[in-house]
């Protein structure tokens, strides 16, 4: 099989494809090619795991003779699957002597997609975009994402400026409307001895600074730009919380359930499915302040409940969606696709 990939030096999709690839290296019967754009660190991970890998621009509609050269070496190596991520590779990928399928981690424009023959949606909620914009339900498969399973040691509060012993919560992502980190510093007034590190970068990240000090909270506040130990950061928190107003993966609350970090978050799509209330989480209403620092406060005041709720999401990680558990479904799934009984 091939996955291919044509996307920025970093970001979800392009953390969890180096995931998935290096994870499939290790099941039984499977053979992959990785195809990419050049990026060192993906590429040497990759070597690592015995994953022969190719290289392409993936450039736009112009860019022909790239696609002339990836369309080429498709035909040459004739895989049984190519598994497409994101709109670009998709939507470059042409029909061939192989199941096209593509995975999907957002509400994506379906129109790069509908030349497929299979598509994977990563909750519930993209499976039924997916169902809704015509592709037959029963070529459309739910398979979610697993965390980076890694045990990092705690970042020191002391390293970001942060006395020991206050209550601490982590926030992470694009500094963006969509992500509603407004609401969260509006609910930090509410919760005045928690401190709040802010992991992301983004358009509204000056607005969000200048809020701060309105608000008279910014000193209690760090703003740490992007963060590629976001990990570490949850095992240095207290609570990790995702006020988001539109949040289509959640694959942030899975990453929090693997890290023993407690969760509070908004009911917004990816969340809102992913956590049961009060079991694997906390949930409050999108665009509410006073909920939602109503439940950080129940959790910091009482951290016997926090460590349960952790305790809980763990369990329930290693049950659905670990490492394992997830590659094993997406071997099964391409074998089930290419027409070969799984090992």
């Amino acid at each position: 099989m091939v996955q291919a990939l044509a996307g920025a030096p970093y970001g979800g999709a392009e953390n969890f494809y180096t995931r998935l690839v290096c994870a499939l290296a290790e099941q039984p019967g499977l053979r992959q090619f990785a195809f990419t754009r050049k990026n060192p660190q993906r590429e040497s991970a990759f070597a690592a795991a015995g994953v022969p890998v190719q290289t392409f621009r993936f450039g736009g509609r112009l860019s022909l003779p790239g696609h002339w050269r990836y369309h080429l070496a498709l035909r040459k190596l004739a895989p049984d699957v190519v598994l497409t991520y994101m709109n670009r590779a998709s939507g470059l990928t042409p029909p061939g002597n192989y199941q096209l399928m593509c995975r999907l981690g957002h509400y994506y424009d379906l129109k790069y997609y509908r030349h497929a023959d299979h598509w994977i949606g990563i909750t519930r909620g993209i499976c039924d975009h997916l169902v809704r914009g015509g592709m037959p339900a029963d070529r459309v498969y739910r398979i979610p994402n697993f965390a980076d399973e890694t045990d990092p040691a705690p970042v020191s509060r002391a390293s970001l400026n942060t006395p020991e012993g206050v209550p601490l919560l982590l926030t992470a992502g694009r500094a963006h409307h969509n992500k509603a980190f407004d609401v969260l510093l509006r609910a930090l007034v509410e919760v005045p001895d928690a401190w709040l590190w802010l992991a992301g970068d983004g358009p509204e990240r000056t607005a969000l600074e200048n809020l701060s000090r309105e608000l008279g909270v910014a000193d209690r506040v760090r703003f740490l730009g992007w963060r590629d130990d976001v990990d570490a950061l949850m095992r240095s928190a207290d609570l990790f919380v995702c006020p988001s107003r539109h949040e289509g993966l959640g694959s942030i609350v899975v990453e929090a359930w693997y890290h023993g970090c407690p969760i509070v978050a908004t009911r917004s799509q990816g969340p809102g499915e992913l956590i049961e209330h009060e079991v694997t989480g906390l949930l409050t209403p999108v665009d509410e302040t006073g909920p939602l620092a109503a439940a950080i406060r129940s959790l910091l005041d009482d951290p016997a409940a926090a460590a349960r709720l952790a305790d809980t999401a763990r369990a329930h990680y290693d049950r659905h969606y670990s490492r394992a558990h997830i590659a094993r479904s997406y071997n099964e799934l391409l074998h089930q696709v290419a027409g070969r009984p799984a090992p």
